[in-house]
């Protein structure tokens, strides 16, 4: 997916003028060059969510990855910048030799630290067949798809057998996070798991980490390819923009999103020696139904639901107007993109009927979860002024990060049980088959909160998968997309879009979606 080129903006302009400037745009105000603190070039940054582990086969956000990707290799990586694609990162070469074999060459003298030695075939080898151990229970295994095992044909070199054809392999599965190498040895002698990382290969190394709170990256000595231009990188764990925007001010951040509602203050009140940027996204946000409660297992009370929901006036209220409305998982610019919504505006009528044929003529009460975001609880106000039209009351529940993630989690207890709505934002890959998998009967209980299962979607999530004609694959996602808003147990709500504000004294590496690469970010020459 292309990004347009970026356009400088006028710091006089005002905030609907800019939010109506388009996607994309780009406002910098120049200083003189801040010198690094002691010498030392720290780059301080903010994340949305704590890093759980640094093991690639159990961490599986955002979070993590951009971590991981700090202090390990793959064999390819995402690009920085405007066009999506991979770029060989330990791979000195790759090929798709036939629809289900992949054949790659690693680049000699890449080094584990803690004197665990060179990178070779067999550590591919052990990092990609891991996620399908089940005692290690990776939470990245459909990543790979039809992945079946690794050959290794010399000490650098090797081929990945696919059971059969699957196309999002490289885009989703050796390009993303469950592609990280670790070192064979050194997970092995940890028991075939871990938290914190025994080794590192990546320009830089781990140094502490703090759960919930942040992480210390260190430039790596051992490291041969392009270099590391920090000495050290500070992730830290601020989980509401507002306060990441306070830390910037403060000049406690180098780099962070800032929330949509602030973007318009940031145009007309430059912050000196800064960059502001916004980046289209392919995070999607939606409102999701349990369908196993007791009370929504009735589709006639999930219809009533989406009907009743004025999703404009949630965007309006939540993203200024300047995030459009989603129809689907599936963002703009990506195989299985539906042009429009079969519900395209509410109706309270139809709800208040679908109310009375199930039985609630006087109404009902109703509970939504969300994570307590400004954004999020603001959404949730106005889906709860909505629905009280249709006579029915909505309770607000706000939680902390940490328990908002383990609501649907069915290894956690019997809590999903109590789950109605939710308010749910996931990020995404550029590859239809990482949206879409979260949604499959094998994921109730992890992370299909809906508890969603429909067997037509089950099947189409597989075929599209191994399908190579990208027509048919279109077809079957936009499919997939019908059934999902058929179910009730979905309103999608947008995309979003991705402002980010940044220090003058360095140049990010970022994805064309704006989620930041702190391996490639640079010192401002």
């Amino acid at each position: 997916m292309s990004e347009k080129k970026m356009e400088w903006v006028s710091a006089s302009l005002n905030r609907r003028q800019f939010l109506q400037a388009g996607a994309l745009g780009a406002l910098a105000v120049t200083m003189p060059k801040v010198v690094w603190a002691g010498g030392k070039k720290i780059l301080k940054v903010r994340d949305y969510s704590p890093v759980e582990s640094f093991d690639p086969a159990v961490h599986s956000g955002v979070p993590e990855e951009g971590a991981c990707h700090a202090i390990y290799n793959k064999l390819i990586s995402y690009v920085p910048g405007d066009e999506w694609g991979w770029r060989l990162e330990a791979a000195e070469s790759i090929e798709q030799a036939d629809p289900t074999h992949i054949k790659f060459q690693l680049k000699k003298g890449i080094q584990f630290t803690n004197g665990y030695g060179e990178m070779t075939a067999e550590d591919v080898k052990f990092s990609l067949e891991r996620h399908l151990d089940p005692k290690v229970k990776s939470q990245l295994k459909n990543d790979l798809g039809t992945f079946s095992h690794v050959d290794v044909t010399g000490t650098y070199s090797g081929v990945i057998v696919l059971k059969e054809a699957f196309a999002p392999i490289w885009m989703t599965g050796l390009a993303y996070m469950a592609g990280n190498i670790i070192c064979k040895k050194a997970t092995e002698e940890k028991g075939g798991t871990f938290t914190t990382p025994p080794c590192c290969s990546g320009p830089y190394k781990f140094k502490s980490w703090k759960p919930k709170q942040g992480t210390v990256l260190v430039k790596n000595e051992l490291w041969t390819g392009e270099p590391a231009e920090f000495d050290e990188i500070h992730i830290l764990v601020i989980d509401d923009e507002k306060s990441a925007e306070i830390g910037y001010e403060a000049g406690d951040l180098d780099f962070t999103r800032i929330s949509m509602s602030s973007l318009g203050n940031y145009v007309s009140a430059p912050q000196p020696n800064s960059t502001l940027v916004t980046k289209p996204s392919l995070y999607y946000v939606w409102m999701g139904m349990n369908v196993d409660n007791s009370i929504l297992k009735d589709r006639r009370i999930r219809k009533a639901v989406q009907y009743a929901v004025d999703v404009e006036s949630v965007l309006e209220a939540s993203y200024f107007g300047a995030a459009k409305r989603a129809t689907g998982i599936l963002a703009p610019g990506l195989i299985g993109h539906r042009a429009e919504n079969k519900i395209a505006k509410p109706d309270i009528a139809k709800a208040t009927a679908l109310l009375e044929e199930a039985g609630y003529s006087r109404g009902l009460e109703l509970t939504i979860d969300v994570l307590n975001k400004t954004t999020f609880v603001t959404a949730a106000q106005v889906i709860q002024a909505s629905l009280a039209q249709a006579g029915i009351k909505l309770v607000i529940n706000v939680h902390d990060s940490g328990t908002f993630w383990s609501l649907g989690d069915a290894s956690k207890g019997d809590g999903w049980k109590n789950v109605q709505l939710i308010l749910n934002r996931f990020s995404s890959a550029p590859e239809p088959y990482y949206a879409t998998q979260w949604f499959i009967k094998e994921q109730i209980g992890a992370w299909n909160w809906e508890r969603f299962n429909d067997e037509e979607y089950n099947t189409l999530h597989h075929k599209a998968a191994v399908e190579t004609d990208t027509a048919k694959r279109d077809k079957m996602y936009k499919k997939m997309m019908d059934l999902m808003e058929e179910s009730g147990a979905y309103t999608f709500l947008t995309h979003e879009a991705v402002p980010l504000i940044y220090r003058n004294t360095i140049v990010p590496a970022l994805r064309p979606d704006g989620v930041p690469m702190w391996r490639y970010f640079k010192t401002a020459s």
